[in-house]
Order: C-alpha cells, then sequence, then structure tokens
C-alpha cells in the first residue's frame, strides 16, 4: 500500500480524498496556489506545498511543479480528483517515468477513451450500442454533408477533443450545416488547440445516464449501477440522482453488461464511467467514457455503501476487485451547490462568505472546502459544495432535500441553492420526467 498521497487538485475534491486516505493510515500532501492558501484542503493534510499563483495554468496545470512537489515530499502516487489533468495523457506518463503511480487511467487508456472518435470505434469493436454518425473525423465540409444526408437529419457536431459543451453543434436542416460546421470548429480550435469535428445523429428527448464502473489491473471489472445526470444546464450537470426514476431493471441490467462489456474489452484499470444518452423509447447509446472519478460519485457511495475513494487506491496499489456487481438499495439526489446567481443567468459571485450554516441530520451528506469567513477565488470552478441526500424512496429523498437546502444557508455570495429549492418543487421534476432539455424550459420564480 501507498506510503504517502499527493493530491493534484484543490477544493472539495482534495478534501474528499484526503478523507479517505487519512481512515486507511496514508499519509497526505496538498498542493495549493497562492489564491486557495485558506483552503480546508491545505489545513487538513499531512504536508502542503505551494505550487503556485491562482491561473491554472500556473499552478494545477503545471505538471512540472506538481511533479517536483511529490518528489520532494516522496510521495509514491499521485491523486488527481476530477477535472484538471485527471485525463491528461501525458501527466499519467510523467507520473510513470518518475517512479510515482497515477491513482487513474494508464496513458493508453486515456488516449483510446479521451479521442471521442477512437473510443466510439473501440466500443463498436467491443459491441457496445453506438449512436449511428461518422466513421472517426470528418474530413471536410463536403464528408460532413455527405455523412448528415446518410444518417438524416436532425444531427449533431461534437469536437473529437471536446468537452463541456464546447464545440457543440445541432443542426436541424442541410442549409445550416455550414455556417454549424465553422462556428463549431472555430470554437472547438479555440478552446482545445484541436478543430476535429465528428458528427452523430441527434437523439431526440434523450437522457443522460452512465453507468459506475470500476476494474482491476487482472483484467476484470464489475458495475456500480446507474446514475441520471441529465438536468444540464449548457451541458454543464446541475443535479444527479440515482436510481433514475427512467430506469427499468431490464435497462439496467443491459446498460450494466454493456458497461462492464466496455469496461473488460479495453482492460480498464480505476473507477470510470461510461456515458450513455437514452432515448424516449429506452434506446442506449454509448456517448463517452470517463477515465477518472465523477463529481456526483457520492449518491453511487450512499445507495450502496461504498468508498469509491478508497477502491481506486485499492485498484492502484494492484488489489484485485471482487467482480460483484452493484444494485442501489436505497435512494440519492446530488445537488451541485455553485457561487453563482441563478436569478441572473447563473453569473459567477465569487467572494466571501459571511455566514454559512451547513445542513445536518439523517441522511444528508455535505461535501465542501468553504466555511464562514472562506473568499472564494474567481480563478476555478464555481462549484463549492456538493449537497447530498439519501432515502428509502425517491419521494422521501426529495423532500429531505428540500429541507436540507431550507437548512442550508451561505450568506455574502449569491449560489444556486435558490434553483435546487425551486427545483425539487418542480412538477415535472417531481415525476421524474425531464431530458437533458429540461432547463431550456425553466424559469426562476
Amino acid at each position: 500500500m501507498f506510503k504517502k498521497i499527493l493530491i493534484a487538485n484543490r477544493g472539495e475534491i482534495a478534501l474528499r480524498v484526503i478523507r479517505t486516505c487519512k481512515e486507511m493510515g496514508i499519509k497526505t500532501v496538498a498542493v495549493y496556489s497562492t489564491a486557495d492558501a485558506d483552503s480546508l484542503h491545505v489545513r487538513f493534510a499531512d504536508e502542503a506545498v505551494c505550487i503556485g499563483p491562482p491561473p491554472s495554468n500556473l499552478s494545477y496545470l503545471k505538471m512540472v511543479n506538481i511533479i517536483s512537489a511529490a518528489e520532494i515530499t516522496n510521495a509514491d502516487a499521485i491523486h488527481p480528483g476530477y477535472g484538471f489533468l485527471s485525463e491528461n495523457a501525458k501527466f499519467s506518463k510523467i507520473c510513470q517515468e518518475h517512479g510515482i503511480k497515477f491513482i487513474g487511467a494508464s496513458p493508453e487508456m486515456i488516449e483510446q477513451m479521451g479521442d471521442k472518435a477512437t473510443a466510439k470505434a473501440t466500443m463498436k469493436a467491443a459491441g457496445v450500442p453506438c449512436v449511428p454518425g461518422s466513421e472517426g473525423v470528418l474530413e471536410d465540409l463536403e464528408d460532413a454533408f455527405k455523412v448528415a444526408k446518410e444518417i438524416g437529419y436532425p444531427v449533431m457536431m461534437k469536437a473529437t477533443a471536446g468537452g463541456g459543451g464546447k464545440g457543440m453543434r445541432a443542426i436541424w436542416k442541410e442549409e445550416d450545416l455550414e455556417k454549424a460546421w465553422e462556428s463549431a470548429r472555430q470554437e472547438a480550435a479555440a478552446a482545445f488547440g484541436n478543430d476535429g469535428m465528428y458528427m452523430e445523429k441527434l437523439i431526440e428527448e434523450p437522457r443522460h445516464i452512465e453507468i459506475q464502473i470500476v476494474g482491476d489491473a487482472y483484467g476484470k471489472a464489475c458495475h456500480l449501477s446507474e446514475r441520471d445526470c441529465s438536468v444540464q444546464r449548457r451541458h454543464q450537470k446541475l443535479t444527479e440522482e440515482t436510481p433514475s426514476p427512467f430506469m427499468t431493471d431490464e435497462l439496467r441490467d443491459k446498460m450494466g453488461e454493456a458497461a462492464v462489456k466496455a469496461a473488460e474489452f479495453i482492460k480498464y484499470e480505476g473507477a470510470g464511467t461510461v456515458e450513455f444518452l437514452v432515448d424516449k423509447h429506452r434506446n442506449f447509446y454509448f456517448m463517452e467514457m470517463n477515465t477518472r472519478i465523477q463529481v456526483e460519485h457520492p449518491i453511487t457511495e450512499q445507495v450502496i455503501d461504498y468508498d469509491l475513494i478508497r477502491e481506486q487506491i485499492m485498484v492502484a496499489a494492484g488489489v484485485p476487485i471482487s467482480g460483484k456487481n452493484y444494485l442501489p438499495q436505497l435512494h440519492s439526489i446530488e445537488c451541485r451547490i455553485n457561487a453563482e446567481d441563478p436569478y441572473n443567468d447563473f453569473r459567477p459571485s465569487p467572494g466571501k462568505i459571511s455566514v454559512l450554516h451547513a445542513p445536518g441530520g439523517h441522511g444528508v451528506r455535505l461535501d465542501t472546502h468553504v466555511y464562514a469567513g472562506y473568499t472564494i477565488p474567481p480563478n476555478y470552478d464555481s462549484m463549492i459544495a456538493k449537497l447530498i441526500t439519501t432515502a428509502q424512496s425517491r419521494e422521501e429523498a426529495i423532500n429531505k432535500m428540500k429541507r436540507a437546502l431550507d437548512e442550508f444557508v451561505i450568506e455574502g455570495i449569491k449560489t444556486t441553492i435558490p434553483f435546487h429549492r425551486q427545483l425539487m418543487d418542480n412538477p415535472d421534476y417531481v415525476a421524474g420526467n425531464y431530458t437533458t432539455k429540461f432547463m431550456e424550459d425553466f424559469e426562476m420564480k
């Protein structure tokens, strides 16, 4: 087992990893930018190393600084959390070269799954259902017209190096394709330094349902059931739940089997998610694979009583998994609390928290790194907390979430707490009747 793990991340996920390491008797090293000197992950780690100024490219994305921090503290492993360098093949390779275990996927696996077009081709070979579309990257505009005609409109153009909705365009008719092609490529080039595009059939009334998987170093994988992540704004998830209100036992079996087949086909090692689009007829299609821990992992932990971070560390240390698939025993909902103003088009709201009262009680979990007196820097993602409620049924979990949100007081900044409180009263949400288009018709009252 590892003696010391450096956490190459910040905020609530860094604190989350530190907690599990402490329980396992493993020493921890926090890294931080000057903007995060007062963050709780810095305070609770055994050691902390400043790795640069506030901009991410000069701190949390600066590989040489992170490797140096690991070497001077004698860390024998690095946990990358999510975001930043968690799906960076080059960083995974550098860790290997320095004899430091990267608690995540191998460089080859990240490359294979990180490029959307390659991932899709791999999943097809594994026999996993995929959305009809282009075979790999589109060669040119002429190729785009040809593929669109073959699969039929509407179509979705996507950046092969994409994420967070950048470089994505829905095209409903032929005359709109050229304009969408140009703007999507420009956006992708600016965001990722890669303007490669691929095309898929646009799935109407889709739900975004992902299957959590874990694979070990011996070629064995298991699934830990599904999470429904369909409530999104600009392709960013706002709330997640498990089990999905749209799921049937038969569909869960099929999707779970497909996800395990995908993981074992590529001999996946570590925790990851296989993400699917599910249409209104419950046909499901592979969308992408995330080779890291997800923001929304706590709801899976709550419904099957399983520490996913611990499992990541165990697998990285060469411990085999049981191979058993897990089914949810309870119902769990997560609300992402962001420092944003939901009454003002979710505008970011960094600044100092003057008052904070955290909710509690049975079945309430709060993952956060903030406290009263803490200043939220403007340099990073706006998520400041994850509020999770767990109960015997979906109705009870929603009622518990309402109560917890009413108890959750944050003053000094604007947050998305009022949005989530309204969401829990929304008739369509309460009925489980939502798709990825849900937010298009949602209005704050």
